[in-house]
């Protein structure tokens, strides 16, 4: 039997400037994910959890919560640029240029646009990525710039057990 190391994620000195990172899974929104997302977060605000209320504004339906959009387009993110995460920093610029409806599907890709070694912390270095989310037609329903620490190879926590069982 041959034991095979499982994907480690990305460390600082993986990333280059440029490169873009399709992530792997798509997520098709239910209306249970938008009204407990909502509610979970008490967020009062009908268009998300009264259909009788929505189909009264000019999208006719519920939209999706815009926080779950960014809460689920940085999880897709994760494997390919913060799965050896020090620290998030901040989300900047974040735009919803189209509504999200329950029933559609989520994909998102990013692009790295910025790397700059960490002033205080030599074991980690800092990753800036532009992130785009789209709907199952391909339209942007959200885009963002994400800042992270992310752990230089060889620092950071281990991952998994020691020695093999």
């Amino acid at each position: 039997m041959t034991i095979r190391e499982g994907w480690q994620g990305r460390f600082y000195e993986d990333f280059e400037v440029g490169d873009v990172y399709r992530h792997g899974l798509g997520r098709t929104i239910t209306q249970a994910d938008n009204i407990w997302f909502t509610l979970l977060t008490q967020n009062t605000a009908r268009v998300h959890f009264d259909a009788h209320y929505a189909e009264q504004t000019e999208f006719g339906r519920p939209l999706v919560n815009s926080t779950f959009t960014i809460a689920l387009v940085t999880g897709q993110s994760v494997s390919d640029v913060s799965y050896n995460v020090m620290a998030n920093l901040g989300w900047d610029s974040v735009r919803l240029p189209h509504p999200l409806f329950e029933g559609d599907t989520v994909y998102s890709s990013s692009e790295v646009v910025s790397l700059r070694e960490s002033r205080s912390r030599p074991e980690v270095g800092i990753v800036t990525v532009h992130t785009t989310g789209t709907n199952q037609l391909g339209v942007p329903v959200i885009t963002f710039d994400r800042t992270v620490m992310v752990y230089r190879r060889g620092f950071g926590p281990t991952q998994g057990p020691v020695a093999a069982p």
